[in-house]
C-alpha cells in the first residue's frame, strides 16, 4: 500500500508539471488554454500505455507551439480570403493538421524509422539537451510579465523569493528523506504560505484569466468530446496543411526520440524508438479528433518523472489520468497554485537537464566536436529543434568525412615478375577519392599494376568512378590494372558497375605457384 501511495504521489508532480507548460504553449498559439491540458493528458496517457519508452511523459511542448502559431494564422488568412466563415476556422486548421502528423509519424514506426535515431552523434545529443534547457528556461521568463510588461516592485521581489523558496526547498527535501517527493511539497508548502498570508501574486487563476477574451477565464471543463474537424477542402488548403505536418511530425519525432535516448541512459534500459513513433502518431491523431493541442515527449517532465522514481508505464499513465482528474474535479485547487512555485520547479528542471559536463570536457575533446555542441545549442534556441538536429548531423557528417578522406594511403612495391602493387589503406569515398587518384604514378608504372584492397573498402558511385578514371588512364597508355582481396560486398558493387567500370577483379591472386600459370589467370581475365 505505501509502494502504491508513493507511486501516485510522485507522479502528481509530473502531472503539476504538466499544467503550465499546456497553459503557456496554448497562449502562444492563441488557442484557450483548455486545448493544451486536453492535449497533454491525452498525450501524456495513450503514449504511457503504448509508448516505446516506459516513464517517459508527453504533452504540449514549445518546440510544436512555434509552429501552430503560423499554422493557425495561415489558416485563419486563407479562411478568410475566400470568404469562408466559421468558429474558430484556424483551429479547425490544426486538428486537421494534427490528424496528418500522427499518420505521418505512425508511418515512420510502421517502416522502423526510429532506429534512425542512432545515428544522432552525442556532439549533437549533448547541443539539443543544452539547447532545450535554455529554450525551457526562457518560456519561464515570461511569467515575469504582467501583460506585455515586465514586473516591477513589489510584484517582482515577492516573484523571486517565492521563486527561490520553492527552488530552496527542493533542494532540501531530498537530504531530509529522498522517498519525500519534492517537487509536491514544495509546490504544497509555496502554496499554502501564499493562501495563508495572502500574499499578493500571481496564480494559475490569475494567469488563465489574464490571457482569456473577457478576463474571466477558468480551467473547468468536461471530458473532452469526438468530433471532425471541418475546413475549406481545397488543394490550396491541404498545401497547407501537408507542409505544417511534415515539420511537426518531424519535430515531435525528433524531441521524443531524443528524449527517449536520454531517458535510456538515466534508467540504464533501452526503449522501443518504432513503438514510440506509433504512439506519438496515435496519440496526435486522437487530438485531432477530440480537440486536444496534441504534442510530443517532454524532456522537463520526463525528467521529474524518472528522478522521482516513475520507471514505469503506470507512472505515465498515472500523470495523465491526474490531470485530467485536476481539470475535471480540481481545477479550483490548481487555480490557486502560485505560478512562482511552477516557475521554481520549472528552474530546477532546467538546472538538472542542462548538461554541465559540457565545460568540463573543453579542452579534452576536438575542437570540432565542440563547435558542434555550440551550433546546435543556439540553433535550437535561435530556430527549432528539427533545425538543430539536422544542421548538427550535417556538420559531424561532414567533419567524419573528411577526417576519413585523409586516412586514403597507399604503400608501393614492384615484386618479382615485374608487376607493381598498390596496397591501400583507408575507406575509399566521394570524399578520398581525390588523394586516391595521386597516389598513381600511371605513365612510369610497369605493363601490369595491380591494387590491393585488403585493407580499403569501396564505399559507394565515387569511388568506382574514381577507379574507372585510373583503369582509363592505364588502357590508354596501353598498361592493365587489375583489383585483389575485395570484399564480396566490394566486389558485387564493382559488378553492379561493370558496363561503367572496365576494370579485372583477382577472385583468389594469392592461390597462383608459378609465373606462367599467373599469367594465364590474368589473360583469362581479360
Amino acid at each position: 500500500m505505501i509502494t502504491i501511495i508513493t507511486y501516485k504521489s510522485y507522479n502528481i508532480n509530473a502531472a503539476l508539471a504538466l499544467v503550465p507548460e499546456a497553459i503557456a504553449f496554448a497562449f502562444i498559439v492563441g488557442i484557450s488554454p483548455i486545448i493544451g491540458l486536453y492535449g497533454a493528458f491525452m498525450m501524456a496517457l495513450i503514449t504511457a500505455i503504448i509508448g516505446g519508452r516506459p516513464g517517459m511523459i508527453s504533452g504540449a511542448t514549445g518546440a510544436m507551439a512555434v509552429v501552430m502559431v503560423n499554422l493557425v494564422s495561415d489558416g485563419n488568412q486563407y479562411a478568410s480570403s475566400i470568404g469562408h466563415t466559421g468558429p474558430e476556422i484556424g483551429l479547425q486548421f490544426l486538428f486537421v493538421t494534427l490528424l496528418f502528423t500522427g499518420l505521418f509519424q505512425i508511418l515512420a514506426g510502421v517502416f522502423k524509422l526510429g532506429k534512425y535515431v542512432r545515428m544522432i552523434p552525442h556532439p549533437v545529443m549533448m547541443g539539443f539537451v543544452n539547447g532545450l534547457a535554455i529554450v525551457i528556461m526562457i518560456s519561464q521568463l515570461g511569467m515575469f510579465k504582467v501583460g506585455d510588461d515586465w514586473m516591477q516592485g513589489e510584484a517582482l521581489y515577492t516573484m523571486i523569493a517565492l521563486v527561490a523558496a520553492t527552488m530552496l526547498l527542493m533542494v532540501l527535501i531530498p537530504k531530509i528523506s529522498k522517498k519525500i517527493p519534492a517537487t509536491l511539497i514544495a509546490i504544497l508548502m509555496v502554496s499554502g504560505v501564499v493562501i495563508y498570508f495572502g500574499i499578493d501574486t500571481q496564480t494559475v487563476r490569475s494567469f488563465v484569466a489574464a490571457g482569456s477574451a473577457d478576463g474571466n477565464g477558468s480551467l473547468a471543463a468536461e471530458l473532452p468530446s469526438f468530433a471532425i474537424p471541418i475546413i475549406p477542402f481545397t488543394w490550396t488548403s491541404l498545401k497547407i496543411i501537408l507542409p505544417y505536418a511534415l515539420i511537426l511530425s518531424a519535430i515531435g519525432l525528433i524531441e521524443s526520440l531524443m528524449t527517449m535516448n536520454l531517458i535510456d541512459e538515466l534508467t540504464e534500459s533501452h526503449g522501443n524508438g518504432n513503438k514510440e513513433c506509433i504512439a506519438q502518431g496515435t496519440a496526435n491523431m486522437v487530438n485531432g479528433f477530440f480537440g486536444g493541442m496534441g504534442g510530443c515527449a517532454m524532456i522537463g517532465q520526463s525528467i521529474i518523472n524518472i528522478k522521482s522514481g516513475g520507471r514505469g508505464r503506470l507512472s505515465g499513465i498515472v500523470a495523465g489520468s491526474t490531470l485530467l482528474v485536476f481539470i475535471l474535479f480540481a481545477s479550483s485547487y490548481i487555480e490557486m497554485v502560485p505560478i512562482a512555485a511552477l516557475v521554481g520547479v520549472m528552474f530546477m528542471v532546467v538546472i538538472g537537464t542542462f548538461a554541465w559536463s559540457t565545460f568540463k570536457i573543453i579542452g579534452k575533446i576536438p575542437t570540432t566536436d565542440l563547435f558542434v555542441i555550440a551550433i546546435v545549442t543556439l540553433v535550437t534556441v535561435l530556430e527549432d529543434l528539427a533545425v538543430a538536429v539536422l544542421i548538427g548531423i550535417v556538420v559531424s557528417a561532414l567533419v567524419f568525412a573528411w577526417q576519413n578522406a585523409l586516412r586514403i594511403r597507399a604503400r608501393k612495391h614492384i615484386d618479382e615478375r615485374g608487376i607493381k602493387h598498390y596496397e591501400i589503406y583507408g575507406p575509399l569515398f566521394f570524399a578520398s577519392t581525390k588523394l586516391f587518384t595521386e597516389k598513381f604514378d600511371v605513365k612510369d608504372d610497369p605493363n601490369e599494376v595491380i591494387i590491393d584492397f585488403k585493407e580499403s573498402r569501396i564505399m559507394d558511385q565515387s569511388a568506382i568512378e574514381a577507379i574507372n578514371k585510373i583503369a582509363q588512364k592505364y588502357q590508354a597508355e596501353g598498361k592493365t590494372i587489375h583489383l585483389r582481396h575485395l570484399s564480396k560486398d566490394c566486389t558485387k558493387l564493382i559488378k553492379k558497375a561493370e558496363k561503367i567500370c572496365v576494370v579485372n577483379v583477382l577472385a583468389d591472386p594469392d592461390y597462383f605457384v608459378s609465373i606462367d600459370d599467373y599469367n594465364a589467370k590474368l589473360k583469362s581475365d581479360v
